[in-house]
């Protein structure tokens, strides 16, 4: 049926944000290579650019730039604009943008940005924990951390659905992270919650937001269930997951999942990742191009279909 849907004459359209580098530069560089025509979107107008002008030279001439800042709504309608009037559609939306929620502390031995070689002989956890004693968690972090993985990702779809609806097969695609699942919540009562994507609406996870934030001003994280370490990105991500399952139930001709890349060496992760970008965006452009009339409302990690919890 996807050969059919999508011929020569039906080029898959796709827009990938935070697409110049990591994750979101292999996604592009794969989409291309799958035959979709790839919007490469990026804050940085120049980095933006490069990113096209590199994949070019590797013979991919069908990705093209436009800028896009997910937390600025003039960015957003732009690129909404642009879409509507050369396309008139959207096949497929890759919300890859991401910050960490932390500010990371410089590791004298290791250097602000490792090399992959630092972390050898190291296991994913102790990467991890690595990670966690070399960054702060501060008030502004966190606020920005939900500004960008949470409120830019849904921001962007919303302005992007009515393209989406214009394609016979659109799919909107959330690269989550395992960081995102509700066992880091120790509220059951939030837990439910969160979980429960029949019942959740957008206005009460957006309640639930303003109370984290609130609690995290407060110093009382841990005493309220939330989580405790990387505690910003691990809500946005449930965030995230939540609402691709309100919108999933909301909008049954599109296809909405999420899915996990791994533990992949990217500078949000300071290298200290187990997967290359190559295999992390390879999950997730497996999950962009599912075959017609799929899951929807899902979790994918390791090419399967996962739970939330």
């Amino acid at each position: 049926m996807e050969e059919t849907i999508f011929s020569s004459t039906h080029t898959r359209i796709a827009v990938v944000t935070g697409g110049n580098k990591g994750i979101g530069l292999e996604v592009c560089r794969q989409l291309a290579g799958n035959g979709a025509t790839v919007v490469l979107t990026a804050r940085d107008e120049a980095k933006g650019a490069a990113a096209v002008e590199k994949l070019h030279g590797l013979g991919l001439s069908s990705v093209i730039f436009h800028q896009l800042d997910v937390t600025d709504a003039s960015s957003i309608a732009r690129l909404a604009e642009f879409l509507e009037s050369r396309f008139g559609r959207l096949d497929v939306l890759v919300n890859n943008a991401a910050v960490g929620g932390i500010v990371p502390v410089d590791d004298p031995s290791f250097g602000l940005l490792p090399t992959e070689e630092k972390f050898s002989g190291m296991d994913g956890h102790q990467r991890i924990e690595w990670m966690w004693k070399n960054c702060r968690q501060t008030y502004d972090a966190a606020k920005a951390g939900l500004k960008t993985n949470y409120y830019g990702t849904k921001n962007v779809t919303e302005a992007l659905l009515p393209l989406l609806q214009s394609s016979s097969d659109g799919r909107i695609v959330n690269v989550a992270s395992s960081f995102g699942l509700l066992r880091f919540f120790t509220n059951e009562e939030l837990k439910r919650e969160l979980n429960d994507a029949d019942s959740l609406s957008e206005e009460r996870l957006d309640e639930l937001l303003g109370m984290f934030v609130r609690d995290f001003e407060a110093g009382a994280v841990a005493e309220r269930g939330w989580p405790t370490e990387f505690s910003a990105y691990k809500v946005a991500k449930a965030a995230m997951s939540a609402y691709a399952r309100i919108l999933a139930r909301k909008r049954p001709a599109l296809r909405v999942n999420c899915v996990d890349p791994g533990y992949v060496k990217t500078d949000l992760t300071r290298n200290s990742g187990l997967l290359t970008p190559e295999e992390g965006a390879s999950r997730v452009v497996a999950v962009a191009l599912l075959p017609a009339g799929g899951p929807t409302g899902a979790l994918f990690d390791g090419g399967k279909e996962a739970s939330f919890v």
